[in-house]
């Protein structure tokens, strides 16, 4: 991610998103192409976290302070993001290393209109090529109970009990790569 995105602090991030569009995308355009990508310019990096507002906060009820933290911003964090008309309708991110289990995708969040059309498998499967180039071998997620189906369709194994994050049902999921 370009410099620009680090300077970007975790309180202007929170602040700008009262300033996001509720609808982020042209409706007289019903199917545009997708475009995957890495978030490399502080606008990527809002829509994401728009779209992450939108569905954590807004749908699920998750609070805005606990939803975007420290690790948005730090330099080793890799978002994507996928466009559709030139607006982020999902995104993923990928942190290097956390506890010694290697990479981690969490924040993976895909625009109501866009769900079960393919793009959340496509940024996923974008985080997994990424963390395969920079050398790792196997990647972690917290899977909310209610979509680790989807995670096991795209080869992600349970591993452990139930636990509480933002007071949802999550189960760590692993995949070899």
């Amino acid at each position: 991610m370009t410099e620009l995105i680090h300077r970007q602090g975790r309180e202007e991030i929170l602040r700008s998103r009262a300033a996001m569009p509720t609808q982020p995308f042209d409706m007289s355009n019903p199917n545009p192409a997708i475009t995957l990508k890495l978030a490399e310019t502080a606008a990527d990096l809002e829509g994401a976290i728009a779209v992450r507002m939108r569905v954590f906060v807004g749908e699920q009820g998750i609070p805005a302070g606990i939803e975007v933290d420290d690790a948005d911003t730090a330099p080793d964090t890799v978002h994507a993001v996928a466009l559709a008309g030139g607006a982020v309708i999902a995104t993923g991110r990928l942190l290097p290393d956390v506890d010694g289990k290697g990479p981690h995708v969490g924040r993976m969040a895909v625009e109501q209109r866009w769900r079960r059309s393919g793009v959340g498998g496509q940024v996923l499967e974008f985080l997994e090529n990424h963390a395969r180039a920079l050398g790792f071998r196997q990647i972690t997620l917290h899977a909310q109970e209610y979509v680790k189906a989807f995670y096991a369709a795209h080869g992600y194994r349970e591993v452990g009990a139930m636990f509480l994050e933002a007071d949802i049902p999550h189960r760590e999921m692993v995949k070899e790569l």
